[in-house]
């Protein structure tokens, strides 16, 4: 497990590309869709992006592909550097519609209030192509929030990524309720870009960068916002067709993926295996043979989920290493540097510089 951890490079990447997830093709090519969309209005030749993916433009927009991590983050990488375009991420993300989501946007639309919507949304949000995972969170009493993190311990595409889904969701929000929802904030791991201003611009509320969290913060007012185009009917219905698209995936896959997100949420207090399986409605034993049917075992995967977010936060640069190991469950931080060094095979502070 240390070896597939230590995948950092100068090249700002802290990917797991051994996860054998990384190259199951189970991602619709949404984001891709609208990059090569994009290319074609402004006479960009794109052909060159597919070399090496198995893959075809033309394929991409047949409704029943499905495309690999690793197949979606290379053409993202190769659209970035042909368009050079700083805000590439905002401009694709605010492209998106109800339609961009499929099934799900039906489901979403037809729900019975923003809130519910929300719900359909972040528990399905892997079928609309989504590059980055998500869950709903309760800040406090008037305010709730989308949290996001990368798949895959993804830093070189961050931003990029971020900026897609945050204005994605936003946009098919205000399609939900109207253009009167104004998100309370925007907060993101990594440092201001060059391309700051525009964030404001695009979400008009403060946006934060070196936070704890990448999360759009909105009134917990807005969640029993009644929807006009609820249906009960239409709502069963295509939500269960999402579910049954959910399930013809592999269930053990998606045992491993439930103990990320919930890993994820828990960092900070350091969640053991019995309490992670109770979480679950599993027993210890139950959840310990259902990884390893996968393949896994449940330290290597809380050591990545760890390193990962150890990566985002030290890319921030705004908390200090104590900070860091803090956030992800280490109450002192010399065990947390030697805990580094084990999964990197480097200190922090080299961490530090290299994603610098």
């Amino acid at each position: 497990m240390a070896q597939a951890i230590r995948s950092i490079t100068p090249s700002h990447r802290a990917l797991d590309e051994s996860d054998p997830r990384y190259l199951v093709a189970d991602i619709s090519p949404n984001v891709p869709v609208y990059l090569v969309e994009r290319a074609r209005r402004l006479g960009i030749d794109c052909n060159s992006w597919f070399a090496g993916l198995g893959l075809q433009r033309t394929q991409l927009f047949d409704p029943s592909l499905r495309i690999s991590y690793r197949q979606a983050r290379t053409l993202v990488r190769r659209a970035i550097a042909a368009f050079n375009e700083p805000s590439l991420g905002l401009v694709i993300g605010c492209e998106e519609t109800v339609g961009s989501f499929g099934l799900l946007g039906l489901a979403m639309m037809t729900s019975r209030s923003f809130g519910d919507a929300m719900r359909v949304g972040i528990e399905n949000h892997r079928l609309c192509g989504s590059l980055m995972d998500v869950d709903f969170t309760v800040v406090d009493a008037h305010t709730v929030a989308v949290c996001a993190w990368p798949r895959f311990g993804e830093i070189e595409l961050l931003p990029f990524l971020s900026e897609e889904l945050f204005s994605s969701s936003l946009m098919f929000a205000r399609e939900l309720v109207g253009p009167q929802l104004l998100p309370l904030g925007l907060e993101l791991s990594y440092a201001a870009p060059a391309n700051a201003a525009d964030y404001e611009r695009v979400f008009q509320c403060e946006v934060r960068f070196g936070c704890a969290h990448n999360r759009i913060l909105v009134d917990a007012k807005w969640l029993e916002f009644p929807l006009p185009g609820y249906n009960p009917l239409t709502a069963r219905q295509s939500l269960a067709l999402c579910t049954q698209q959910l399930r013809n995936r592999d269930a053990n896959d998606e045992i491993v993926t439930s103990v990320e997100r919930l890993l994820r949420s828990r960092l900070n207090q350091h969640p053991r295996l019995i309490e992670v399986a109770q979480t679950l409605h599993l027993s210890e034993r139950s959840l310990r043979r259902r990884l390893a049917e996968s393949g896994r075992i449940f330290r290597e995967i809380h050591d990545r989920v760890r390193a990962e977010r150890a990566l985002e936060l030290l890319q921030g640069g705004a908390l200090s290493v104590a900070e860091i190991g803090t956030e992800i469950g280490f109450s002192d931080p010399r065990e947390f540097r030697r805990a580094f060094k084990r999964w990197t095979g480097m200190s922090p502070q080299q961490a530090k510089r290299t994603v610098a």
